[in-house]
């Protein structure tokens, strides 16, 4: 039987190294995985805790601006990140300082700041 040459051993070599690496990465994944549902988790808990806030001031792209007043209930800003929980004093205040109002929530109406 007769010696493998150099290049059969750096194949060999590299069939060797991707088997490794593939089982790595999928060690690795499953890592990631196994947090995602961690955290998935954490925060299921932590909404489940905190008490649903009445209104909602929904910010632009920066974060700065606000673009509208909404009902906590509202289905237009469902799920949306670029919306914060402020008290029922903050939302009246920021209708009077001409922050629009919902056309669809009415939060406005629902404040009884129009009849």
């Amino acid at each position: 039987m007769s010696e493998p040459s150099r290049l059969e051993l750096l194949r060999f070599t590299r069939r060797v190294v991707e088997q490794q690496a593939g089982a790595a990465l999928r060690q690795i994944d499953g890592w990631i995985a196994t947090e995602e549902r961690r955290e998935a988790e954490r925060r299921r808990r932590e909404e489940a805790s905190l008490p649903r806030p009445e209104w909602l001031l929904q910010h632009g792209l920066n974060p700065r601006n606000i673009d509208a007043v909404h009902t906590c209930d509202c289905w237009t800003v469902e799920g949306s990140d670029r919306c914060r929980p402020v008290s029922r004093d903050q939302a009246v205040e920021a209708i009077r300082h001409q922050v629009p109002a919902c056309t669809f929530c009415r939060p406005d109406t629902a404040l009884g700041l129009l009849e």
